[in-house]
Parts: C-alpha cells; structure tokens; sequence
C-alpha cells in the first residue's frame, strides 16, 4: 500500500538477537517479542505478550557491534513503560532488563536473549543428575483472552475461538482438542471472564484449560524398580526437580525378585491383575505425596494440584513395564522371554488407575526381555551412544543390567544377581533402614571394625557414637555394608582368594569362630550366644560370591562379544541404580564387581535410569533419541550363551580367580593367600598377588 501524502515515511530497523545472532527488519514500534518471533529467535512467552508472565525479559545491548554492523545505542529502545511498571508477576523484572512484549524498537539494536528466558534452555537440575540438556517439553502453556460474546454475534463455537486465538497469538496450528476437555471450556471461559490458558501437547493438542492465567505446568517422572519407586516432580518450562520421593514397590508381598512375581501370576489365576492393581495404586499415592510436598514451596499463581499434572514418563525393568500396563508378565519368565511391545507406549494417565486428568503418561521403550525401560533411561542420561570412549555402564540390583559400548557400538544384557546385594540371603541382610549398619573398616593388625549405621553422622569409635544410636536398633547389614565387609575381611586377611573364610582365623582373633564345620566373623554385639550378634557367615560369604560372579560374568561376556577385552580400553565404569550409588569404588574392584580399571574411571553416579525419565519428560527430542537409540543395541542373552558359565565360575575369586589386578595392587594392599597343604590335584596357593 503507497503511503497517504503527507504522512511520515515509516522507517524499518534491523534487530539482531544475540547469542544465536538471527535478525529481523522490523517497523518502528514493533515489539521485541514480535521482533523475535519474525527473526525466529528463541524468546519464551506464555502470556501472548501481555505483561503477566515475565519469560520474555531481555538485555538491550549498547555499543559498536562490527561483526553484525551495528550501531546499537540507548536509544533504539523506547523507555521504561507502564506496562513494565504495574508489572507483578512472579517473575520479578532483572536489573538491567526489559519485558520484551512491552519495550519497542525506534533503532537499528542488538539484543541478548538471557538463558533464563530462552524456550530451549541449558540448565542443571537437582535431586537427579541430567545433566545439561535442551527443554523441550512436550505440553506447552498459552494464555488466550477471548472476545465476550454478545447476543447477536456472530462468534464462533468456543473450541474453535481457542483455534483461532493459538494460532493468531502463537502461530500454533491445532488439530484437536481433547475430548475430556471439550466439557471444561464454557466453564473455564466464564471462570476467568474470557481469559483462558490452555495446555498444547505435540504443538497442536489441547490437553487441558484453565481459567485465568496460569503461569506453570508440572509433570511427573517415575522409576519403577522392583525394590522401590522413586519419583520426581518437574517444571515443564525449566527443567527443575522441585519434589522427589521414595517408596517401597508393594508388589514385594508376592516375591522378593521378579521372577517369584511372575511365578505367583503362575499359580494364582488373575495374579496380575492384582500385581497391576498394587502398583497402580502406588503410583496414585506417589503423585499425591509429591504434590502435597511441593504445595508449601512451589511459587504459583494457581494452586497447585493434581490438574497441574500434564505430562507423566515412567520407566521400569520389562516385567514393571507390563505390569504397569496391565499385560500378563509371564511369557517374560520362560524362554524366548518375549516382550509384548518393546516400543514406546503412550496413554493417558487415567488408564493406568493415577488421578491426573490433564496427564498424559509415556512409557520409555524396552530394549530386550530382561533388558528393560529402565535401561534405556540410564542410557538416555548417561549416553554410551554418545561417547567416542568405551563406557561400562552397570545397574546392580535384583537383575543386573549391563551396558556396554560407544558411539559406534552399544551391547546390552541383564545378569541374574539375586537379591544377596540388598540384603537377602544375607544372615544379617536387611533394607537401607535407620539402624543398618552401611559402612565398616576392619584395622590390619588388632582386626577389630569401625562401622558406620544410617541415622548417625559418627563411626563406632567416635565418643559420639553411643549417644547418635541410642534410639537406633542397630540390627542388621544393608547393601553397601555388605561389600564393604566383604571387600575389608578379604584385604585383613580374613577370608581367602576363594572365598573361604580362613581356618587360621580364629588364632589371630577372637572375632573369628568355629561355626559348624566352617567360621564366621563377629561384626557387631558381644553377646555370649553368637545368635544374639551380628556375624559374617560362610553362606554370606558364598552368597556375596554368586551375585557377583553372575554380574562379573554378564560384564566379560559383553568385553568379548564387543572385542574389548583389556580393562584397559574401558574409559569409565558407571555403577547407577539406587545400589550401586552407594558402592564404594574401591570395593567395587576388591570384590571383582568389574573390570581392574584404575579405580579414579570408577564412579557412582545414582539414579541414572531416573535421571533418563526427567530427561524424557523436558525434552521431546530426548525422547526421540531414546526410540532410536535402543533399535541399535545389540542385545545379548546371557541365558543361551555357552560361555557364560565358564566366565562365572573364572569370577567367583576375590577379586578374581583368573584375571590379573595390577591395577587395583597400586590401589590398596591385596592379602597374601593362606597356604594349604598339598594334596593330590591341589595346587599350592602361594605369595602375594603382583602386578603383571
């Protein structure tokens, strides 16, 4: 259109954002928001540019900008407005910076977009280490203000009102909306007197609607292990964990491990059906716990609620994954061990019996039968795929499972452990509970132990120690405790290479006594009747043997079939799960849990098959990676692999029985064997273990 005679001529300016440096040529008065929509910069808005929600703060830069040829002065911005004025959102406007939808462009400007108000953010969250990553969520909140309709107007349905609005104010384009939530629109419209906001899944579902302005959207993300369930409550928008919880997996009174599960819907028709009930109900009452934790500290202007909930990821090992999905478990529990689906699987969260009617709940893919979502989230967080150097990535618990590989390679399996590692088969085993006994050191010369308990901050020798425990019921042994009694008894030379606690035991220390026709040790107690104390038996010892060999054994098969046999080439070994973040690595190698990497390569790092759930739930290209990702791994079944049993019984040594340690020799002190009397087709055990 030629300009009407007389008028001013209106003048263009160029806008550069900074740091992705895309620009725009824009009309005076135009908006930065606007500004950065047309240069397709990354500026976060949920208000539609309205003033009430603050994302789109940014930074006027001042100065010679030679590489972009600008020179940006003070006054190519208007000044302060009212609108940043009467500004109260929860947001508060930073030193400095300006409100995007209200400062407007009368200059050639560069403009930095801080990362807090970037839509694809780098952060760190907390409680779950992520890492570094994109958000990118998959439900979206926009806030929409509808014009009142009046009797005679030509308006059309609401729905379509909402369309149209999303796509003027946002450029989204929707294609549905929800049909449960087709009922709450008149109700929400009238509610927030024609102000809405409105939830978009995939960029083009509504998912859900509120009255009002609503400045978050929260969602839930969930390890389903077959001991505990741990949970997680997100910010969609950034990435912060606000909220984490723990709890045990009901399922436990039907078995122990998985397989005693999965052999009591064997026996008991209609037993998955209660397996799926209990977990379902756990979940319901983990989401309610989290959300009743975070209603006290979570800065919202709307209440925060189980409607808040949009979006739910959930990982768990296969028999978890079908269970929760309510599909029998026991074609998992005998050969070919068959996933019904090993895709993965989205419904909405009301399917699965948890009270979250905006939420939709994704489940990570499997990877094998015994090979699970699980897996595939501690891949997602701790990316074997993408690394250049080889990564030995070890989830111990009831079933190990095993990942190893890089970038060019990534082989999976699982190992059938036990539950000796938490506790079971443990004469003095329990649960990580107040009063068991989580750390020990035994001296080398008088034998005697230190050791630490869960609820006190003091070792047992510390004059604290008496007054921390007094209302502690020190009664047990837990998981990490156990390998580290293990791992100390075989460097104090108290059991041998093989594992046998030493018959000359008992005349270097009163801690060591007959019991049967083997030996035990006294950890804790001084009662005259060893019943009354806590021992270290033979059978712990052998118990603590098999676990290990199995998961020993799960990790050399996987070197061999990938061609990297020489702990050498092995760049880092990640012990993840809620186990194995509380292994010292040390023990780690004393007991041949893995490879003789030098023990600094060696690391804990949580709970990382939780840490891929939170990942996939901010980021739909994590999710994207993830589905791809596990359609590359080679699996491996250890069940029908021939070399299996030759590669446990080499690992049932401490630290193994055909391996060498150099490693580990310039690590710590290693014992020197008992020696034994020769006898026909024995071999003498002799010296201390060398490098070589």
């Amino acid at each position: 259109m030629s300009p009407v005679p007389g008028d001013a001529p209106v003048k263009v300016r160029r806008v550069v954002f900074a740091p992705s440096g895309l620009s725009a040529t824009v009309e005076d008065g135009t908006t930065l928001l606007d500004a950065a929509r047309t240069a397709g910069a990354d500026l976060d808005s949920t208000c539609g540019g309205r003033g009430l929600c603050g994302r789109c703060q940014v930074v006027p830069s001042i100065g010679n900008f030679s590489k972009w040829q600008i020179d940006s002065r003070p006054d190519a911005i208007t000044g302060w407005t009212a609108t940043e004025t009467d500004y109260t959102g929860r947001r508060p406007i930073t030193d400095g910076q300006r409100l995007g939808c209200a400062a407007q462009v009368c200059g050639d400007l560069v403009v930095e977009i801080p990362a807090a108000s970037q839509v694809h953010k780098q952060v760190v969250r907390k409680s779950v280490d992520v890492g570094d990553i994109e958000i990118d969520p998959l439900v979206r909140l926009h806030y929409l203000e509808l014009e009142k309709a009046e009797l005679g107007s030509e308006l059309r349905g609401l729905a379509e009102q909402i369309g149209a609005a999303l796509l003027a104010d946002y450029d989204v384009t929707i294609t549905r909306i929800d049909t449960h939530v087709l009922p709450l629109i008149a109700d929400a419209v009238r509610g927030g007197d024609e102000a809405i906001t409105v939830a978009v899944r995939y960029g083009h579902e509504v998912c859900a609607v509120y009255p009002g302005y609503v400045d978050r959207a929260f969602g839930v993300a969930v390890d389903v292990g077959s001991t505990t369930v741990a949970g997680h409550l997100v910010d969609l928008s950034t990435g912060e964990v606000l909220a984490s919880n723990g709890v045990m997996n009901p399922q436990i009174r039907f078995g122990d491990d998985l397989m005693s599960r999965v052999s009591y819907v064997m026996m008991n028709p209609g037993g998955e059906v209660e397996l799926t009930r209990s977990i379902r109900t756990a979940l319901d009452a983990m989401v309610g716990e989290l959300l009743t934790d975070a209603a006290d500290t979570v800065d919202t202007l709307r209440p925060i609620d189980r409607r808040s909930i949009l979006d739910m990821t959930i990982v768990g090992n296969p028999i978890m994954h079908h269970v929760i999905l309510g599909i029998d478990p026991t074609p998992l529990g005998q050969a070919p061990f068959l996933l019904a689906t090993d895709s993965a699987v989205t419904v909405r969260a009301t399917d699965l019996g948890i009270d979250a009617p905006f939420a939709s709940a994704y489940l990570l893919p499997c990877i094998a039968g015994h090979v699970g979502a699980d897996t595939a989230g501690a891949i997602l967080a701790e990316g074997p795929h993408r690394s250049e150097e080889l990564q030995l990535l070890v989830d111990v618990g009831t079933n190990a499972e095993i990942v190893f590989g890089n970038s060019s390679h990534v082989l999976a399996a699982s190992s059938p452990t036990g539950p000796a590692f938490e506790g079971a088969q443990i004469s003095a085993g329990q649960r990580a509970t107040a009063g068991a006994i989580e750390r020990v050191r035994i001296d080398r010369d008088t034998l005697e132990p230190r050791l630490r308990v869960i609820g006190a901050d003091v070792w047992s020798d510390d004059a604290e120690f008496t007054m921390q425990t007094m209302k502690l019921d020190i009664s047990g042994i837990c998981g990490s405790g156990i390998i580290e009694v293990m791992g100390e008894m075989y460097l104090a030379g108290l059991i041998d290479v093989d594992g046998t606690i030493r018959s000359d035991g008992p005349e270097r220390t009163d801690r060591i006594f007959a019991d049967g026709r083997t030996y035990s040790y006294r950890l804790w107690g001084d009662s005259e009747d060893p019943t009354q104390n806590i021992n270290v038996t033979q059978d712990d010892v052998r118990a603590i043997q098999l676990a290990k060999a199995a998961l020993r054994a799960g990790i050399d098969l996987l070197c061999e079939h990938a061609g990297h046999t020489d702990p050498e080439a092995i760049g880092s070994v990640r012990l993840a799960g809620a186990f194995g973040a509380h292994i010292d690595p040390l023990y780690a190698k004393v007991l041949g849990l893995v490879p003789d990497v030098p023990v600094a390569l060696v690391s804990s790092v949580g709970n990382a098959a939780g840490a891929g759930a939170v990942r996939a739930l901010v980021s739909a290209a994590q999710r994207a990676e993830i589905e791809s990702a596990v359609r590359r791994v080679e699996k491996i079944e250890t069940a029908t692999e021939a070399r299996f049993q030759e590669l446990f019984v080499n690992a049932m040594g401490f630290p193994h029985t055909t391996e060498p340690t150099p490693n580990l020799a310039t690590e710590t002190v290693l014992p020197v064997a008992q020696e034994r009397a020769a006898s026909a087709g024995a071999r003498r055990r002799t010296g201390r273990r060398r490098p070589r």
